[in-house]
């Protein structure tokens, strides 16, 4: 018992020894990371509390001198334009990411049988996913000029002539924004679909269906409840990143006409760029960090909550 219990205590010591030694070889590595991620949200809180522009004359580690306390915050809460963009950026998302999800998952499960030319067609539906957003937004630019290709396709339909000013009209603008946006982005929530579906056990679906189980009910009962995580992150994924939606938007629009296409990152980047209100534009930038970090974490929650259930 003796020799064991020494055993112990040596095997004890070696495993400490060896964090030890982990944590050590580590702890530039994550220094690093924490300043990486740390520093530019401390900073942009202290400039967020402050009126700095680089009109000043002054370098951001001298902003102090400008501190207004909570000003660009309260400044915030009553800038009409600052919330009708909020509420474009929401309106984009409520109705891109529920298309590209359904259309996504419609390609998922049409690509789980096999077809002539799957491996073609599956590499073509990926194309859009590839092409540069800037790129993206000049083509559907032309595309949607008075006298481009989407007119000339309704006028052969119709048998009327249909020239419609897409971009320069308020309600069209943003509709044509929308459609480029589930044109560039229903690739992407289709390949982590398609990862999902594959990723379902193909003998609870044969044993589903030897019970006589239709389709639906085996999609509703097994396929659904098994990407249950898989759809969660897909839809938060195109959340944030239609909170980011910019330069197929600029390109085609500008945010116009007027400010009828203007969503919150290009409103971010009017007021940084052009009017120069930094401290103001990092108010701004902290609260939509701080609210789409607590909407992930509640979708987080809820997954995590999901799978201990």
């Amino acid at each position: 018992m003796p020799m064991a219990d020494a055993a112990l205590k040596d095997g004890a010591a070696a495993a400490d020894d060896g964090r030890r030694l982990g944590f050590a070889l580590t702890m530039p590595a994550q220094v690093l990371v924490l300043f990486i991620a740390v520093f530019p949200l401390l900073m942009q809180l202290y400039i967020s509390l402050t009126d700095w522009s680089p009109l000043d004359g002054i370098g951001w580690w001298q902003a102090y001198e400008l501190w207004n306390g909570f000003a660009n915050y309260t400044d915030l809460m009553a800038d009409t334009r600052f919330w009708s963009a909020l509420g474009r950026t929401a309106l984009v998302m409520l109705i891109c990411v529920p298309a590209e999800f359904l259309l996504g998952l419609g390609l998922a499960i049409l690509f789980m049988d096999d077809f002539v030319g799957k491996r073609v067609f599956y590499s073509i539906m990926l194309v859009p996913m590839m092409v540069v957003p800037a790129v993206a937004g000049y083509m559907f630019f032309m595309l949607f000029q008075s006298g481009g290709p989407v007119n000339d396709i309704l006028s052969g339909v119709t048998g009327m002539n249909v020239s419609i000013a897409w971009l320069s009209d308020p309600t069209t603008a943003l509709i044509a924004v929308m459609i480029a946006d589930i044109w560039q982005w229903t690739p992407l929530m289709f390949l982590i679909l398609l990862a999902g579906l594959v990723g379902v056990p193909e003998d609870q679906v044969r044993a589903a269906t030897l019970l006589g189980a239709s389709w639906w009910q085996r999609f509703r009962t097994i396929v659904l409840p098994k990407m249950k995580t898989i759809i969660i992150i897909a839809l938060a994924i195109r959340v944030i990143e239609n909170f980011k939606i910019f330069d197929t938007l600029y390109i085609m629009t500008g945010g116009g006409p007027g400010v009828a296409t203007e969503t919150i990152s290009v409103y971010i980047y009017k007021v940084t760029q052009q009017d120069l209100i930094w401290g103001y534009v990092a108010a701004i930038a902290l609260v939509i960090l701080i609210s789409l970090s607590i909407l992930v974490s509640l979708a987080i929650s809820r997954m995590n909550k999901k799978k201990e259930a």
